[in-house]
C-alpha cells in the first residue's frame, strides 16, 4: 500500500519561505510522477508542481514560477516543495500525490495515492 505523509506546513508572514516534505513509501516509485497540489477554503484543489521521479523533469503552476522548486531525494523516497517569497493567496491546503503519468501531471484525477494534506498560511 502506498502511504505519503506530508510535513512542514505552518504560519508565516509574507514575504517568508517554507519548505514541505512528503515521504513516500510502498512502491518503486522509479517510473512515477509525484505532484503537488492546494486547496484554499472554497475553491477546488489546483495544480502547484510535478517531478518526473526518475528523469528529474519539473513543472509549475503560472502562479507560483520563479518562488517554487519540487525536487526529490532518491535515497530517502521523499519530495519536497521549497515555497520562497509567499503571498497571502498561496493559503491552503497542500497535498503530495503520486500518479503513473507526467504527461497527465496537471490533473487530479491522473493520481492514484495522495497524502493527508499541510496546512499553509500566508499572513498579510
Amino acid at each position: 500500500q502506498v502511504q505519503l505523509v506530508e510535513s512542514g506546513g505552518g504560519l508565516v508572514q509574507a514575504g517568508g519561505s517554507l519548505r514541505l516534505s512528503c515521504a513516500a513509501s510502498g512502491r518503486t516509485f522509479s517510473s512515477y510522477v509525484m505532484g503537488w497540489f492546494r486547496q484554499a477554503p472554497g475553491k477546488e484543489r489546483e495544480f502547484v508542481a510535478a517531478i518526473n521521479w526518475s528523469a528529474g523533469r519539473t513543472d509549475y503552476a503560472d502562479p507560483v514560477k520563479g518562488r517554487f522548486t519540487i525536487s526529490r531525494d532518491n535515497a530517502k523516497n521523499t519530495v519536497y516543495l521549497q515555497m520562497n517569497s509567499l503571498k497571502p493567496e498561496d493559503t491552503a491546503v497542500y497535498y503530495c500525490a503520486n500518479g503513473a503519468g507526467y504527461s497527465s501531471r496537471w490533473s487530479s484525477a491522473s493520481y492514484d495515492y495522495w497524502g493527508q494534506g499541510t496546512q499553509v498560511t500566508v499572513s498579510s
